[in-house]
């Protein structure tokens, strides 16, 4: 989210040091999540006030110490100001999510693909997601479609609960099917040729899960969603490098497919972008 943080302190801070200051910053619930570049360290506590002052909305803001890392894809978070706590109740599309930052991947930048997806299911699809986290595809899948099932595959076993518990909290319990375990694992041993649709919204795994992926869909095909990063010079098409990677590893396992739909998700460092590409697979 983007406010007048660099206005709000304008006074407080040197040119130089607005210039760093990062304008941009995730709300999740009633919970802020900020990051401070190491010149402004001794800012932190009036920065993480200058938020809750411009977002009425923020009872808490935490500072984001580390990268996304790890099987669970978490994060450290150090409490700033506020109620001292990570978890918090988040809203999207009329969907309601109950979500422990500190213990479950999660990122309100992925909304509109969350929106996306869900409206191209088809009547009685199952869909199967692979890397769930709390379930806001699966949910919001279940909620705004007449999907049959969405199975919600997440190796982390907290993510398990809040997936469970998401999908009472929206009503879509008979067809959220939480699944816990590893995704190749999972397909392999209980839903080969079981999907019209997969999900694929992990963009460090995806290409190595792409064979799992594949095998999950029914003997017919389906469709695949597919998400990765990609770097790019200033000369290079970072969805056009997915579609060539992506080709290559389609055309060694052997299917007939198409790619209609490729975009940028959004822009994760210089020249690093995140890319979804939508795969039509025929077998």
């Amino acid at each position: 989210m983007k406010g007048n943080l660099k206005t709000l302190l304008a006074d407080t801070l040197t040119p130089d040091e607005l210039n760093v200051l990062y304008a941009s910053y995730d709300i999740v619930g009633d919970i802020a999540i900020i990051r401070i570049p190491e010149a402004l360290k001794q800012y932190t506590k009036l920065i993480a006030k200058a938020v809750m002052q411009t977002n009425k909305c923020v009872k808490t803001v935490l500072c984001q110490t580390t990268p996304v890392s790890g099987e669970f894809r978490l994060r450290k978070l150090e409490w700033l100001v506020g109620d001292e706590k990570t978890e918090t109740l988040h809203k999207e599309y009329g969907c309601l999510f109950r979500i422990d930052l500190a213990k479950c991947y999660f990122s309100p930048r992925l909304s509109f693909e969350r929106m996306r997806i869900a409206q191209l299911v088809q009547n009685g699809e199952v869909v199967t997601n692979m890397f769930a986290g709390v379930g806001c595809y699966s949910v919001i899948i279940a909620k705004h479609s007449n999907a049959e099932k969405v199975f919600s595959i997440d190796i982390n076993p907290v993510a398990l609960k809040y997936i469970e518990e998401n999908a009472r909290l929206n009503k879509v319990e008979a067809r959220v099917v939480p699944v816990e375990g590893d995704a190749k694992l999972i397909i392999e041993e209980k839903l080969r040729n079981t999907a019209d649709r997969v999900v694929m919204p992990l963009p460090m795994k995806a290409c190595e899960y792409l064979d799992s992926a594949v095998s999950a869909l029914r003997s017919t095909g389906g469709y695949i969603h597919y998400y990765d990063f990609e770097h790019a010079t200033k000369n290079e098409n970072p969805v056009e490098k997915v579609k060539t990677k992506l080709s290559e590893k389609l055309q060694r396992l052997g299917v007939d497919f198409e790619m209609p739909v490729g975009r940028i998700v959004r822009t994760t460092g210089p020249r690093w972008h995140q890319v979804v590409v939508d795969v039509k697979v025929e077998r």
